[in-house]
């Protein structure tokens, strides 16, 4: 008999047994936790340069991919897409064009992927940003380079830039069209679907194992969201001994600083105080933890309501909001960001009037701080995330106290935008079901 963390009961061997012998949902956590994925054990999930390499070789139509110009054609026509203030090629001139003698060179001139066209007359400059951001002119020097040393013989090369970032940054460069890595992780699949005659196996697992890596690192990975909901349902069945084991065992250095500011039993129904404003919290991870502003949960009418196709996504509420760190590739500094996002509503009409009426408060108010994707209503979006300058850098991911300080840092900024969006949520209650 073990006396409990918070000394108010004890617990059992059988409470044990009950966790660890035979528990089914214990087992396929594990399973989920070690599964084999050649680019995570290599480490090069979070390495900027081998995205380059897999995107290059994707990109080109004469690789051993299977693919021919349908990936190059479907990336650059999202890119393109809605940016006919670019110019000439649009996503129309992508489509319509042949482009199986494409030229892929990377890292040349410094350019992490040069895509030339030759019969076309087209160049475009990829800048992928994975982790890091831009440097100031670089964007415009690679268009001028680009313009300088390849040589068009019949008339002017026409050169046009691509942003690819996995959170989402405008280019200071106008010439450059934005595109975020959830681009990648729709139009991927469809490919491989309307493609998979001509892809071996081999092709396919890899593939397969790059869409994972990109899903986990988006926040938009679907097997992981049901173990975290498997996750959430053990400790539920099983709280009093995996909160003796939190307390007694390892912990991450995240959920440390949180719980320091949440307390140790965060819950969706009891108000957290940080800083002298509310927010509910679902649940605290090792590297994340998913909230509610009070303005938003308020808004939305507490636990009165059910949202129709948010019942399996975030924490079943229209929108959700979460707080992320991610470590740099030396494995000692990182970033901690706050994210926001609207989910997957059945309802494209709901859906669509949201989005727009939070970018019209942010519009009236002048924040820069709330800006979605340009396709985020179009029907068949399923989520779209909507926080600009939302990321502080951390000296030490495991500094508890640092990380600490940063969250209320992050917190404290965007609380206005937190309140101006609460205040619009009420009138889309009508959209809701009354929970059971």
């Amino acid at each position: 008999m073990i006396e409990a963390a918070t000394g108010k009961s004890e617990i059992e061997a059988t409470d044990f047994e009950a966790v660890f012998v035979n528990n089914s949902k214990l087992a396929q956590i594990f399973a989920h936790l070690n599964r084999f994925n050649p680019i995570r054990v290599m480490r090069m999930e979070r390495m900027e340069i081998r995205h380059s390499a897999i995107l290059a070789w994707l990109l080109n139509p004469q690789e051993s991919h299977g693919l021919s110009d349908q990936f190059l054609k479907a990336f650059l026509g999202e890119a393109l897409r809605g940016q006919a203030g670019l110019g000439f090629p649009t996503a129309l001139d992508v489509v319509r064009a042949d482009l199986r003698k494409a030229q892929i060179r990377r890292e040349w001139q410094n350019i992490d992927i040069l895509i030339h066209l030759p019969d076309e007359g087209w160049a475009f400059v990829v800048e992928n940003k994975f982790d890091s951001r831009q440097h100031s002119g670089q964007l415009t020097r690679y268009i001028e380079k680009v313009q300088a040393l390849i040589q068009h013989d019949e008339h002017e090369l026409i050169v046009r830039g691509i942003f690819l970032t996995l959170h989402d940054e405008e280019p200071a460069d106008s010439r450059y069209a934005p595109i975020n890595y959830d681009i990648i992780c729709e139009i991927l699949p469809e490919v491989l679907t309307r493609e998979a005659h001509s892809l071996t196996v081999e092709t396919k697992t890899f593939l397969n194992h790059y869409l994972e890596i990109l899903e986990e690192e988006l926040g938009r990975s679907q097997q992981r969201t049901e173990m975290e909901k498997l996750a959430r349902e053990l400790y539920r069945e099983h709280k009093k001994v995996l909160d003796f084991v939190i307390e007694h065992g390892a912990n991450s250095d995240f959920a440390i600083a949180m719980q320091s500011i949440t307390g140790d039993d965060p819950e969706r129904v009891v108000p957290v105080t940080i800083e002298g404003k509310t927010y509910h919290f679902d649940w605290i991870g090792n590297d994340a933890a998913q909230f509610l502003p009070a303005h938003w949960y308020d808004g939305f009418g507490g636990e009165r309501y059910d949202w129709e196709g948010c019942e399996e996504w975030g924490m079943g509420y229209p929108l959700v909001a979460w707080l992320q760190l991610s470590s740099d590739v030396d494995g000692n500094g990182g970033q901690l960001r706050l994210y926001a996002e609207v989910g997957p509503l059945s309802s494209h009409t709901f859906r669509q009037a949201l989005i727009e009426n939070i970018v019209e408060a942010a519009t009236k108010v002048g924040t820069e701080k709330v800006r979605f994707q340009r396709d985020a209503a179009e029907e068949g979006k399923r989520s779209s995330k909507f926080l600009k300058q939302n990321s502080l850098n951390i000296r030490d991911v495991q500094d508890a106290d640092e990380i600490t300080i940063n969250v209320k840092k992050l917190l404290k900024k965007f609380e206005n935008e937190f309140e101006i969006i609460g205040k619009l949520l009420p009138k889309f209650q009508k959209y809701g079901v009354r929970a059971q």
